[in-house]
């Protein structure tokens, strides 16, 4: 599974320059975790589990945790900081006791070819690959210059929030091959028409 592409089956993108980001876009152009299997692509092409990483135990629970985190991260992400704002401060809190359990925790193994890789030191928990979500969470929204680099994206009815990493910080829309497209491809026949006017 490439980063930074859709996937087959579940179409799941990997590009918006954060893992809970990435969580974000699973609701995008429908619902992505509708059952256990494309919650258990979304783990493994995130990052969060190595490839190869047994989530036997991902259940419709997991989904319930993962996308009641997603609801948080899209109210804590999609607004200015703000004490006063209730669903803001009800979102930070959530997330907050989230991060506290332990993510899931990494070895440096040997492969059959003699290479280092990255195992875990057991099968992770639901409560800790939330965690690491959270986590994550936590780091953007503290971070000064990620949380600036944060963007809605431009492209008609798309709600992908992704970080700018860009030069200038002039990125407009969360995919140039997807919604950057159809942009140019709207604009060629709105010319067009306007020509044959």
């Amino acid at each position: 599974m490439a980063l930074g592409t859709a996937t087959a089956p579940y179409e799941l993108r990997f590009d918006s320059g954060r893992i809970c980001l990435d969580l974000l876009a699973t609701t995008h152009p429908e619902e992505r975790l509708d059952s256990a299997e494309p919650l258990r692509a979304w783990i493994t092409g995130s990052g969060l589990v190595p490839s190869g990483t047994p989530l036997a135990s991902a259940d419709s629970s997991w989904i319930v945790g993962f996308r009641e985190l997603r609801g948080h991260i899209g109210q804590l992400v999609r607004q200015e900081p703000s004490r006063d704002a209730r669903p803001f401060a009800v979102a930070l809190a959530r997330v907050n006791e989230l991060a506290r359990a332990a993510p899931p925790v990494p070895l440096a193994v040997w492969d059959a070819g003699g290479s280092l890789v990255r195992a875990l030191c057991s099968p992770p928990t639901c409560a800790a690959l939330l965690a690491a979500v959270a986590r994550d969470t936590v780091e953007l929204l503290t971070d000064p210059a990620a949380r600036a680099s944060i963007r809605q994206c431009e492209g008609d009815n798309c709600p992908i929030v992704y970080l700018d990493t860009s030069r200038g910080r002039r990125r407009r829309w969360c995919s140039s091959e997807v919604c950057g497209n159809r942009e140019r491809v709207a604009r060629h026949r709105r010319r067009a028409a306007l020509a044959r006017a």
